[in-house]
């Protein structure tokens, strides 16, 4: 069905940047909230006396349980009812369940307030991912995308560095607080300045200034459930039965795989190896890592959508040469026995790795029809998040158990390779030995000389070793990026 075109567009550019910016500034909240548990790890853990293996749980597989569960769901209302309000109720959701986990007073306390988290933030990119492909069109939605991907390393910047100072001076509860409640704030403002677009608008758009008849969007068939499960099994389809977005989806699994596994256990890798506090390491981990991750998100993004003028398949190579790039970089900054040429060297792989980013998103958005975009985002999160961000903390805590265990029962191991390569190879690691002797990584006060030390190097190295061995991912999530070049612009074609 043709309908007339609009005489003028519904929104002027500048409304659109300050719609994107709100929806970035709703992200970095995001990650803010979902992140500020790294940083705060080494004192929770302290205080809590929990083990890596724990901590990796409240960051990962407790929170995304309910985030990725309940994301299709609220995607499939996102289809049919206000994005706007679907957004605005979640920010309030996560922010205020973020300031309650400063109230919590064990590990199931805190764990149950990382649910609520969790339950929040489904209802975020699901929703926003729709409303930018109706602000903006197809060839310019991996450079929005890329601008709203800028909340995952803002969020991660300003929750490392304004996290670890607030724990410093504040305690790690308050910085809870202190993080959630501003959300909330964020919300109302949300709600009186964003407006909610017709459906397929910016692809309209596109068409009338091409000269092609412009078409009105398919109207939401009648809800039943036989109905949501065809319209959820067709998004499957185009994501999972296409081999460039089946790679594309593979390609940000894993990389999100290592990204949410490493950066649980980087600020402790700080902390252990080189006795810094949490002021420090937040901003070595956020101002120094966030400037180099802003810088390459942006970069993919437009760069991406620039060269696909010439190839589409550079959507997918634009991340995969990042990533091949990143991991080496990632690798030699984290075996620096200094840690200022340690934190100079982060500057470096953010730059490659976060390319991903805006490509992907834009190329998931573009492969699927108006109604079906925020549930295309929900069905590739769930997929993304239960693997990697339910598995990448716990596996990166597992194997800092187990490397620690390995180094506090073999003091004589080499350097870290010969750590890795012997527990690879069999050496018995003594995890709960480690845990017993060295509650929370440390050893218990009063304790001799001896046994400081030995826990202070198994922790130490334990984590250094994790986190190498959780950077291998993004070298395995560059090969799939190769591998979705393969028939990209074929595809894309056939969606235009």
């Amino acid at each position: 069905m043709t309908q007339p075109p609009p005489a003028r567009p519904l929104h002027s550019s500048q409304y659109r940047a300050l719609v994107l910016g709100l929806l970035l500034l709703a992200y970095i909240f995001n990650f803010i909230d979902r992140t500020i548990l790294s940083i705060l790890g080494p004192a929770i853990r302290i205080e809590l006396g929990l083990t890596s293996t724990q901590i990796g749980m409240l960051g990962g597989l407790y929170f995304a349980l309910l985030y990725t569960l309940l994301g299709i769901p609220i995607a499939r209302l996102a289809e049919r009812h206000s994005r706007v309000n679907i957004l605005t109720v979640s920010l309030v959701v996560w922010s205020a369940f973020t300031a309650l986990c400063g109230m919590a007073g064990s590990f199931v306390t805190l764990a149950l307030c990382r649910f609520g988290v969790g339950v929040g933030e489904a209802g975020c990119s699901p929703p926003a991912h729709s409303l930018i492909s109706d602000y903006f069109p197809p060839h310019r939605r991996a450079s929005a995308l890329a601008i709203y991907g800028l909340g995952v390393p803002l969020g991660m910047m300003f929750g490392a560095a304004a996290g670890g100072w607030l724990a410093q001076t504040l305690g790690w509860r308050w910085a809870f607080v202190l993080v959630g409640l501003p959300g909330v704030l964020l919300a109302v403002a949300f709600k009186l300045l964003v407006r909610e677009p017709p459906r397929g608008h910016a692809d309209q758009e596109m068409a009338l200034a091409v000269g092609l008849p412009v078409e009105a969007p398919v109207p939401p068939g009648p809800w039943s459930i036989g109905h949501e499960a065809r319209e959820i099994g067709s998004v499957v389809r185009a994501l999972f039965g296409k081999w460039p977005v089946l790679n594309m989806a593979l390609g940000i699994t894993l990389v999100s795989f290592g990204l949410y596994g490493s950066g649980q256990f980087a600020p402790q890798y700080f902390v252990a190896a080189f006795g810094l506090d949490l002021t420090t390491v937040g901003l070595i981990i956020g101002l120094i890592g966030g400037v180099g991750a802003g810088i390459g998100t942006l970069a993919g993004g437009f760069l991406a959508d620039r060269l696909a003028r010439r190839n589409a398949a550079w959507y997918a190579l634009t991340p995969a040469i990042g990533l091949a790039l990143c991991t080496p970089l990632y690798i030699l900054a984290y075996t620096q026995a200094n840690w200022q040429v340690a934190a100079a060297l982060l500057l470096l792989p953010g730059l490659f790795q976060y390319t991903y980013l805006g490509p992907t998103f834009g190329v998931v958005q573009n492969s699927v029809d108006v109604r079906r975009r925020a549930t295309a985002t929900a069905v590739l999160f769930l997929f993304l998040n239960l693997i990697a961000l339910g598995g990448g903390p716990p596996f990166t805590g597992w194997v800092i158990d187990q490397l620690a265990g390995v180094r506090f029962t073999h003091a004589d191991v080499g350097g870290i390779w010969s750590l890795i390569g012997g527990w690879l190879g069999g050496r018995v690691s003594d995890a709960a030995g480690f845990a017993a002797a060295c509650p929370g990584g440390v050893a218990p006060e009063a304790s001799d000389a001896g046994l400081v030390t030995a826990c202070r190097t198994a922790l130490a190295d334990g984590t250094r070793g994790g986190l190498i061995v959780t950077f291998l991912f993004y070298a395995w999530a560059s090969v799939h990026y190769f591998l979705a070049a393969i028939g990209m612009a074929r595809h894309l074609a056939s969606r235009t």
